[in-house]
């Protein structure tokens, strides 16, 4: 037996359709264009290539983007009194910091100061508690992603048994809660999880999201089981050359693909999801902001 692949490219294609489709509606009918906003501070190469990106996809999408570039030696002041402008900018629904911030930036700080209801990213500590206590919140873009595609190859997930492996406030934590909300019997569970292998056996549907490469090996798969893979490691990979890496999961993908009954792949799964889940929460948070039905199917 091979598992089925859940090709998250496809599927996150779908998402900004339907996206694209819910912003051109709310352009007609009551002349509102989403807005999101981006602040890049500092050179990263990898979050400038990231922020490069999802300013296409928001435009590509018919929304507003606004990128605010400052340099890495901004004062943490700055930076807040630039998230307080968008706080009060009528025209930005979203608002999404880059991390990581300088050292000299205080993170948690910066996240606080967000509008909770611009808080497209999911990471405002009044989103994590209204996502934990099972109220409307905004939800962190891949734990979104990963629910979207579970409910999608799987349908109704009520009583399923879900472990997620990981306990990170980005991914496990927010992870759980959806599952959770959706009726799933959701374990949480971590490196120092004593007889980690047995717990995962036990998982109908196995979220890795632990930043380990190919910590999961196949026989930790419950045969039959859905696995999302949320890791994106790089490893050497000396066939390609000398000095070249390849990206791989926190699975490994070819042992899981001969037991899994399906699986998302590295690269090309979870990753494209997160994007398209950015564009899907801010065109959300444009509806709850306007009071306006809040679009079907991309939300919690």
């Amino acid at each position: 037996m091979t598992a089925t692949l859940i090709d998250g490219k496809a599927f996150a294609a779908r998402v900004r359709a339907d996206v694209a489709t819910g912003v051109a509606a709310l352009k007609d009918a009551h002349g509102i264009t989403p807005g999101l906003a981006v602040v890049l501070v500092g050179e990263d190469p990898a979050s400038q290539v990231y922020v490069r990106s999802k300013g296409k996809q928001t435009v590509e999408a018919g929304m507003n983007s606004y990128e605010h570039k400052l340099d890495d030696t901004t004062p943490e002041a700055d930076l807040l009194a630039l998230v307080e402008k968008l706080n009060a900018d009528p025209a930005v629904h979203g608002i999404l910091v880059q991390l990581p911030l300088p050292k000299h930036v205080d993170e948690a700080k910066v996240l606080a100061a967000i509008d909770p209801a611009k808080d497209v990213d999911g990471f405002h500590v009044l989103n994590v508690g209204l996502l934990g206590t099972g109220q409307k919140a905004m939800v962190p873009c891949t734990p979104l992603g990963c629910l979207m595609m579970l409910r999608d190859h799987l349908g109704d997930l009520s009583g399923k048994t879900a472990v997620v492996v990981g306990r990170s406030n980005i991914v496990g934590k927010p992870m759980a809660q959806l599952l959770l909300g959706d009726s799933c019997t959701v374990t949480i569970a971590h490196s120092r999880t004593k007889d980690l292998a047995e717990v995962c056996r036990r998982a109908d549907i196995l979220v890795a999201a632990v930043g380990r490469a190919q910590m999961v090996p196949g026989d930790w798969i419950k045969p039959g089981a859905t696995v999302i893979d949320v890791g994106i490691n790089r490893i050497p990979a000396p066939e390609k050359g000398e000095g070249k890496t390849r990206l791989v999961g926190d699975v490994d993908f070819d042992s899981a693909v001969e037991v899994a009954g399906a699986i998302t792949p590295v690269p090309g799964g979870v990753g494209p999801m997160t994007i398209a889940c950015l564009l899907a929460n801010t065109l959300t948070a444009c509806c709850r902001a306007n009071g306006l039905p809040e679009p079907e199917g991309l939300t919690a």
